[in-house]
């Protein structure tokens, strides 16, 4: 479980393909504390520490999460979003969010503001997936408010820190980006088509 709160950046520094998975290794401020077998949230996507060494950890994801979610797009050199799994006793800032993906969405428009940025998402409304406007949606791994939310897209506003402090800063119009919709809303909606 996570609350969508970044807590740092990571960036790629090797890529190691085996068979049809994919090995990441990223060097992070946090991969010095973590743990082998430890779940950390990539871009949203939960996965499990598979090996550490001097400053960096390694990840391994598996073709049924390169298919769903943007990590095959990354590269060496690439900026991650990072969060390790939430603390019961601590304070829940974002939202709760599992770290499993439910699908991608492309970028439609970025525009900066005076003093924030506007971004707008859309995806594939087939799936059954809603956001609404003052509801939660997780973008890479990110808790944001929705502000404006259609059938099959939303826009978010960013302040300052968190387009400083996340990797939104290198998305642009035509990127594809994680989301994770609200758990809550998800359940809601199942009930409501049964």
């Amino acid at each position: 479980m996570f609350t969508g709160i970044i807590e740092t950046l990571g960036e790629v520094t090797a890529i190691k393909n085996d068979h049809t998975n994919i090995h990441f290794t990223i060097s992070s401020a946090i991969s010095d504390e973590l743990k082998i077998d430890q779940s950390v949230a990539h871009n949203g996507v939960c996965l499990t520490v598979v090996a550490l060494n001097d400053g960096t950890h390694t990840v391994t994801a598996i073709d049924e999460t390169l298919n769903k979610t943007n990590l095959d797009a990354l590269k060496v050199g690439s900026k991650v979003n990072l969060e390790r799994c939430m603390q019961m006793n601590a304070r829940l800032d974002g939202h709760i969010v599992q770290g499993h993906v439910d699908q991608t969405a492309v970028c439609v428009k970025r525009e900066e503001l005076d003093g924030s940025w506007e971004y707008r998402f859309k995806y594939d409304a087939s799936a059954g997936n809603v956001t609404v406007e003052k509801g939660s949606a997780c973008v890479n791994g990110i808790s944001l408010t929705v502000v404006n939310s259609a059938a099959d897209e939303f826009s978010v506003f960013i302040i300052p820190y968190t387009f400083e402090h996340t990797n939104l800063q290198e998305v642009n119009v035509g990127d594809t980006v994680n989301l994770e919709f609200d758990i809550i809303g998800k359940y809601v909606a199942r009930l409501m088509n049964k």
